[in-house]
């Protein structure tokens, strides 16, 4: 385009220059006229090709507007197809994620299910077995049943039957149970003889009846052993003794921790595993049938009241039967407290009954904490004699008689610790005055006075326990305890008895002959030899004792069989009196077999 421009330009020039010639003379305008039609015709043969250029030119632009109208359209369609393709992208990719969450969810699912499935294989098989294990517990239950049924009661039977043997040092004519305090003075014939003895009589029956109201639990509970002779028990041939009451009681007891029991039962000064709760006494592990000397207990008819606290916490009274076990040396013929029983009043007529004013009172606390068990307690007593003045003459007078009530009674405490997961210590004491006879020893109680009033005696009681459990099937034991009656004497001023001494080894009594052994007394061969001159009143009795239950078998469907080994070394002392204080002493070796049901 540049050129054509160029070569019209070109000719507008030649066209100037031959006119500006043409007016340089006369005959130049013929030549002015030809050049200017030659001119005009090749100017315009120029604008013409130049507009045809120019209208080609123009032409192209337009083609190339319409070009560049084509390439915005498709421009601007590529970017409408973009920002569409863009949108749709978008849209495809949030489909994508949320197909992607759908999978994932789908596949948290799926690892859900599985695990569902897998837990319910394994439920199901948990069940089959649970099935299969509740089917043998209910055939368990109906062929071995732990309780008997009978309406709203349920009924456990509770029994072990024993043999055991006793060997002794120094005879005491004694079964399986060792009465402590008659252990023979060196005099005696008896304790020149050991003893051996088989037997059975400990076996023991009974059965613990529960019925659940649901504002009350009430329970019955009965126990029976063989430690009874009647009158025409004996060991010649057939062996046969008695069966005797331990235990026969009946409790109510509400939800709220209040129980109260009543019947014949262990005293509540006998130490309890757990709170005050009948059925948990803590005796020590003996054979013998008299447990150990230093153990405080009684059994005998009671009403017993307790409350449990939430705290561990235990308060419990009872009222219990009273009896006076009695001594005096030198007293005089002017009271009485008691008498041998009426056979029809249902009472042992070879055994002597005290007249009680009023039961035994005793309180106890008992706290389960700090690895053990913890009681603290009081008892009171109340004896009653009656007495007869002495004249002038010395002689008894009825008239005059009165009755008089000493009262006594004194404190205890008991203590058992688990030292560790194989040991158990336990200590026990109680003291006052007129408490003998809660001992196993069986003490005195009281003495009397020259007037005929009692005079309740001092006594103590104490046990040091050790229990250790080494294995399941082991437990070894050793205790030792000691058991006092304090001398009680009083120098009588009474006409007949003056400057006398009355009361409970008094030491003007005589001692002399405890040590001198004595002839038969008959022809039987059943009259041992008895001391004479020997008054003996005892002073302390202690003992020493060690053994072992080992449990050979033991199942909750079969029942439990054991073996027990025991020894045991008992001293008796006595007060001071005239020739002075007799000792004695006793070994003794006890084994048992029991079979205890389940």
């Amino acid at each position: 385009m540049t050129n054509q421009l160029r070569a019209a330009l070109a000719a507008v020039l030649v066209l100037s220059t031959a006119s500006v010639q043409a007016q340089t003379g006369p005959s130049a305008r013929t030549t002015k006229r030809a050049v200017r039609k030659k001119s005009e015709s090749s100017l315009e043969r120029t604008l013409r090709e130049l507009r045809e250029q120019m209208q080609a030119q123009q032409q192209q632009i337009d083609d190339l507007k319409r070009q560049l109208q084509d390439k915005d359209e498709k421009l601007t369609s590529t970017s409408q197809d973009a920002q569409a393709a863009s949108a749709s992208a978008s849209a495809a990719a949030t489909q994508a994620q949320q197909a992607l969450t759908a999978i994932q969810s789908n596949h948290e699912e799926m690892q859900t299910l599985s695990s569902s499935v897998s837990d319910l294989k394994i439920a199901s098989v948990g069940m089959a077995q649970t099935l299969s294990d509740t089917k043998r517990d209910i055939s368990t239950a109906l062929e071995s049943p732990l309780t008997i049924h009978y309406k709203g009661v349920r009924i456990t039977p509770i029994a072990y039957f024993a043999f055991e043997t006793v060997d002794r040092s120094k005879s005491i004519n004694s079964d399986i149970n060792t009465p402590f305090n008659s252990t023979p003075y060196s005099g005696a014939a008896e304790a020149n003889t050991s003893e051996l003895n088989f037997s059975g009589r400990q076996s023991r029956v009974g059965a613990l009846f529960e019925g659940n109201t649901g504002s009350l639990k009430l329970s019955g509970y009965v126990e029976a052993d063989f430690l009874s002779a009647g009158a025409t028990s004996n060991e010649n041939q057939s062996n046969s003794y008695t069966l005797r009451q331990r235990q026969i009681w009946g409790q109510a007891a509400t939800q709220g921790g209040f129980a109260v029991t009543g019947g014949q039962m262990w005293s509540l000064v006998t130490e309890t595993k757990k709170s005050t709760d009948n059925r948990t006494e803590n005796t020590p592990m003996n054979v013998d049938a008299q447990y150990n000397v230093g153990f405080s207990w009684s059994r005998q008819a009671a009403i017993r009241f307790q409350k449990r606290f939430a705290n561990n916490l235990t308060l419990a009274g009872s009222l219990e039967e009273a009896q006076n076990i009695f001594s005096a040396t030198n007293a005089n013929q002017n009271f009485f407290f008691g008498s041998a029983g009426v056979g029809g009043g249902l009472f042992n007529a070879g055994a002597n009954y005290s007249n009680n004013v009023a039961p035994d009172l005793i309180v106890k606390a008992t706290y389960d904490g700090f690895h053990g068990h913890y009681e603290a307690g009081g008892l009171v007593r109340w004896f009653r004699d009656r007495y007869y003045p002495i004249g002038p003459d010395g002689k008894v007078q009825a008239a005059g008689a009165q009755n008089d009530t000493k009262t006594a009674g004194g404190f205890f405490v008991n203590g058992r610790v688990a030292a560790t997961k194989y040991a158990d210590i336990g200590a026990h004491f109680l003291g006052g005055t007129g408490v003998g006879r809660y001992g196993s020893s069986t003490l005195p109680d009281t003495t009397i006075h020259p007037d005929g009033t009692l005079a309740p005696i001092k006594n103590y009681q104490g046990l040091f326990s050790v229990e250790l459990h080494p294995t399941k099937k082991l437990d070894l034991f050793g205790y030792y305890g000691g058991e006092y009656a304090q001398r009680t004497y009083y120098m009588s001023t009474l006409p007949g008895s003056e400057g006398k001494l009355i009361g409970y080894a008094p030491p003007t009594s005589s001692n002399m002959g405890c040590s001198v052994e004595t002839i038969p007394t008959g022809t039987s061969g059943y009259n041992p030899g008895a001391p004479a001159n020997c008054l003996g009143a005892t002073r302390l009795v202690s003992e020493a004792t060690g053994g072992l239950t080992f449990r050979v078998y033991n199942s909750p469907q079969y029942g439990r069989l054991q073996y027990q080994f025991q020894y045991s070394y008992l001293q008796r002392t006595a007060w001071t009196g005239v020739g002075g204080a007799p000792k004695a002493d006793n070994n003794m070796f006890f084994t048992g077999m029991r079979y205890y049901i389940p």
